[in-house]
């Protein structure tokens, strides 16, 4: 029996056993806003049902134990046969399984699928965001796929199916398939122009042996990739199935495994091809223009996953500070840690807003809605750009609010701080995303009269976006040079459309505390800054998770 002295008083209860979906104000106000009516009574149903395996202490337990056993790389088999397979904690397929049957791999056969499944993915990461990559990639191979349409036909189906099949086999005899990604090589990074895998047309039409290596390809262990090679008509796009169809393991070495910062529980390869077999996607010397709409939907879940990280620090933050009490009250009552709290509620919404309402873009866009597409175009970079970036600092404060329990392995702090800065740097890092932005202004009018009619539809109801808007103007005016404060320019666009998105939908304290500090420069450079004279009680309370 423990002594009197180890007696836990003044301990906040696990965050567990929840809804993680109807817990978050944001973004079920998000789902109901963007889905036609007919829809959300299905889909409500089917994200609460989500939500509450994600706050499973089951789940969450299988999200702890695929982080803390990183994946294992076996070349060779016990006779000395090359076999380049990965070995996963159980934890992580049973994730990944259920990752699947929730639809996150299933955009883009349904109405409204976009925001169903942006909701989804954004809950997911809260769990254990590693799984989320190959889901990520395999939901954004779908657009690329369908520059062929015999292709299509063949992958689509298992890419969008609600069935998660480990083993490695013909593609053809599995219901459900997943899908990886490498681009990227030694000596070009984000450049892929600079790429030397070589294609050599084989006998077959749209068959290719392909030889060279990838610096950095995404869940290896996966059915399929989308990779980028030399053919001879110039950079192309090719899939890279595992297994062949008659049964024989494609020539796909395994080097090594990435050693990561976070995202531990993911694997990240550098690959060899040696007279790989692939077939091309798409038209020679199209490579690019082939998986750009798989680029984008692949940045638009960096920004979802930076605002599902953000959502859990910020819930974290503000269930401890709930409970525990210090100098003679509860920590969320005192003004400063208040005020703390309710400036990272307000980051975490403000990318919540904006990740939906580019999700619910996607579904216009696909619906044939052109102004949509457009606007996807600029924010989407720029919304990546700047949202991956609030990630890393907000789950820092977070932590911080937790006092040393935050900087402690079991409190889950310490993961959500290592994966912070991911979404940053993957799917092009903040140079390219502004440069992106750069590109969509100077090339595609159609995309910046998208983006201001979005924000004009906020004029006239705040002071401070009104002004914002007329800076922003200003700024785009003259773009002579604008490469230097491209990322300046990159962050006041994703700012401004933040500002009118909570200034039209959100609550009025919420909207209210985002323009005084993010637009009308009431507030200073750390968290926990905001005017005292705005209603921080409210902020804090709507972002409260209730168990």
């Amino acid at each position: 029996m423990a002594g009197s002295t180890h007696t836990v008083t003044n301990q906040a209860p696990p965050l567990t056993g929840y809804d993680v979906f109807t817990a978050d104000r944001a973004l079920t106000e998000a789902v109901e806003r963007h889905l036609p009516t007919e829809l959300r009574e299905e889909a409500l149903a089917e994200l609460s049902g989500t939500g509450r395996s994600c706050g499973a202490l089951q789940t969450q337990e299988w999200g702890a134990q695929a982080n803390a056993s990183p994946p294992v790389l076996r070349t060779h088999d016990r006779y000395g046969h090359r076999i380049d397979e990965v070995d996963f904690h159980p934890a992580w397929h049973r994730l990944l399984g259920k990752g699947v049957s929730a639809g996150l791999t299933d955009a883009w056969s349904r109405p409204g699928g976009h925001v169903r499944r942006a909701a989804g993915f954004l809950m997911w990461t809260q769990v254990e965001a590693g799984n989320c990559c190959p889901l990520s990639m395999t939901h954004a191979a779908v657009p690329a796929l369908r520059a062929d349409p015999d292709l299509a036909a063949e992958w689509v189906p298992r890419l969008t199916s609600r069935v998660y099949d480990r083993e490695l086999r013909p593609a053809r005899l599995k219901a459900g398939v997943l899908f990886g990604m490498g681009m990227t090589e030694k000596q070009g990074g984000s450049d892929v122009r600079a790429n030397t895998t070589s294609a050599r047309p084989l006998a077959e039409a749209g068959t290719y042996a392909l030889t060279g290596h990838k610096w950095f390809c995404s869940a290896p262990m996966s059915d399929g990739f989308l990779v980028l090679a030399r053919a001879p008509g110039g950079l192309t796009c090719f899939l890279v199935p595992r297994v062949l169809a008659d049964g024989t393991r494609n020539v796909f070495l395994i080097q090594r495994l990435k050693d990561k910062l976070g995202n531990r529980s993911n694997a990240s390869a550098e690959v060899e091809f040696a007279g790989t077999w692939a077939r091309r996607v798409g038209e020679e010397g199209r490579g690019v223009a082939t998986v750009i709409e798989m680029v984008a939907a692949t940045r638009l879940d960096c920004v979802l996953g930076s605002a599902g990280l953000m959502r859990q620090a910020v819930a974290q933050a503000v269930h401890h500070c709930g409970y525990r009490e210090a100098f003679g009250g509860k920590l969320a009552d005192k003004p400063l840690m208040r005020n703390v709290l309710a400036d990272l509620a307000i980051e975490s919404e403000a990318a919540t807003v904006l990740g939906m309402r580019l999700a619910a873009a996607h579904d216009a866009a696909g619906a044939g809605d052109e102004r949509e597409r457009a606007l996807l175009r600029l924010a989407v970079p720029a919304a990546k750009y700047w949202v991956t970036k609030r990630c890393a600092p907000v789950a820092v404060e977070a932590a911080e609010c937790l006092g040393g329990n935050g900087y402690v392995e079991e409190s889950g702090l310490p993961r959500l701080v290592r994966e912070s800065p991911l979404n940053s740097i993957w799917e092009g890092a903040g140079n390219v995303q502004a440069l992106d932005v750069l590109r969509a202004l100077g090339r595609e009018p159609a995309a910046l009269d998208a983006y201001l009619t979005e924000v004009g539809a906020a004029r006239g109801a705040d002071h401070r976006l009104d002004a914002a808007i007329r800076d922003l103007l200003t700024e785009l005016a003259d773009l002579a040079a604008a490469e230097g404060r491209a990322r300046l320019l990159a962050e006041r666009l994703a700012l401004v459309l933040q500002g009118a998105l909570l200034v039209r939908f959100a609550p009025p304290e919420v909207a209210d505390a985002f323009c005084a500090s993010r637009l009308g420069g009431d507030g200073g450079a750390a968290f926990g800054t905001l005017p005292p004279t705005l209603d921080l009680a409210a902020v804090v309370e709507r972002a409260r998770p209730v168990v």
